[in-house]
């Protein structure tokens, strides 16, 4: 095993990095769909959200199934479904299809993406090298995300928008072979029955959740339809929390939650995504609609983030060993804070090197919070619940990146309509005056 230990970590890190390229690969192929398969405002918004909602709503349960029934058997059953959706999609001739085909690919990535972490925890089990290794997956899984926008700007530049699709399932089915080659089976020993209410009210817990939270920016955050979205939420939350407990063995132990290390580490982790996720939609419509840039202009300017992302990721897992969990994520943390008062400060006239040094001291936050905070999370839960607490870092994360592209995505519209409406107002009473004179 010691000598297969570098080969198992590729596959994981491989199989991490597919699924989170796809949550940011799509996004520069909007405009192309709306020419070629005449998709609607709606259409392309679910193109991109079907995604996440379905990876979202899915992943507890995966999580947890896979703890049961076996971690290498969910990982390899989700890399199939994902490469052969992937496929499907690529394939389509309507926004519909393509919806359908992103649906599936998001539960594929729910099978996979809590697989690759407790796995991770399971063969490297000696905190040192266990620390390393959730170093490189924290910084594979943000330079994915970051790099999303820069793969997708070259297949177009190269190709067409089906080859966005298409080229994930290769990726995929490389995957696939060296997991099924390398990485061992791993599953909890003492499984309890299958959970059927704890799944359905946590599936429709995180799924009503992150649904209320794409549409709230289109409805309005104090509308009445996202007040109800939110409330039924806290309903089925109620539901599930009331459950979970009555119940002799529940599908999440809710008594992790009452360790701090575990609560304040997910938080930190929700926060490090929120940052990552939002800054990246905000600074690709900056760069594309106020600087000009192209596709694959644009996803290469975002390099720094992408590049101290993965630099702090490494070293920040590293430094938590030797000086605390604590001090690293707390720097981190205050090192977000300071990207975004710096960023507020930003206009259309700003250069390149002022921006990229802000994404230097965001993505160092980014990477100095989530690897560490991840690794305590890990750190905290028992080795045989290991796929159902990765599936609880990896829901903090989703809803994190979809809260981020969600309220920050929200503001930005407002103030850009805001900013409209005062320059027309401006524009009249200049060409009223005129008009006067």
């Amino acid at each position: 095993m010691k000598r297969n230990k570098p080969l198992v970590l590729i596959s994981l890190l491989l199989a991490a990095f597919v699924i989170n390229l796809d949550t940011t690969i799509v996004n520069v192929a909007l405009p192309t769909l709306v020419r070629e398969l005449h998709a609607s405002n709606s259409q392309l918004q679910w193109v991109v959200d079907a995604f996440s909602l379905l990876f979202a709503g899915s992943v507890l349960a995966a999580g947890s199934l896979s703890d049961r029934f076996g971690r290498k058997g969910m990982l390899l059953a989700g890399l199939s479904v994902f490469g052969a959706a992937s496929l499907a999609g690529g394939l389509t001739d309507n926004p519909g299809q393509l919806i359908a085909a992103r649906s599936v690919m998001g539960v594929g990535a729910a099978m996979v993406f809590p697989s690759t972490l407790s796995l991770i925890s399971n063969v490297f089990t000696e905190r040192r090298e266990r620390a390393r290794a959730i170093g490189l997956w924290g910084a594979i899984t943000g330079v994915a995300i970051a790099l999303g926008p820069i793969v997708g700007g070259w297949l177009l530049e190269v190709s067409d928008w089906r080859s966005i699709f298409f080229a994930m399932t290769p990726v995929a089915a490389v995957a696939g072979v060296l997991a099924g080659g390398y990485v061992p089976t791993s599953r909890d020993p003492d499984a309890p029955p299958t959970d059927r209410p704890g799944f359905a009210l946590s599936t429709a817990m995180v799924a009503l959740l992150v649904y209320t939270i794409i549409e709230a920016p289109n409805h309005g955050w104090g509308s009445a339809r996202t007040l109800a979205g939110f409330a039924l939420t806290a309903v089925v939350a109620a539901a599930f929390v009331t459950w979970e407990r009555r119940i002799e063995r529940p599908m999440l132990d809710l008594s992790l939650f009452r360790n701090l290390r575990f609560t304040a580490a997910s938080a930190s982790v929700a926060i490090s995504f929120f940052a990552l996720s939002g800054f990246i939609l905000l600074v690709t419509q900056y760069f594309q609609f106020l600087k000009g840039y192209g596709p694959l202009s644009t996803g290469v300017r975002l390099l720094p983030v992408a590049s101290f992302v993965a630099i702090s990721s490494i070293a920040g897992a590293r430094l938590a060993v030797r000086f605390g969990t604590k001090l690293v994520v707390a720097s981190g943390l205050m090192s977000m804070a300071a990207f975004y008062v710096w960023v507020s400060t930003s206009s259309a006239t700003t250069g390149y090197a002022t921006i990229a040094a802000q994404m230097v001291v965001g993505g160092t936050g980014i990477g100095l919070t989530s690897a560490p905070a991840t690794e305590a999370i890990m750190g905290v839960v028992p080795k045989a619940k290991a796929g159902v607490g990765s599936a609880v870092n990896d829901a903090t994360r989703l809803l994190g990146g979809t809260l981020g592209v969600a309220v920050i995505g929200s503001v930005y519209a407002s103030l850009y309509a805001s900013r409209l409406i005062w320059g027309s107002e401006c524009q009249a009473r200049v060409g009223g005056s005129s008009s006067l004179g």
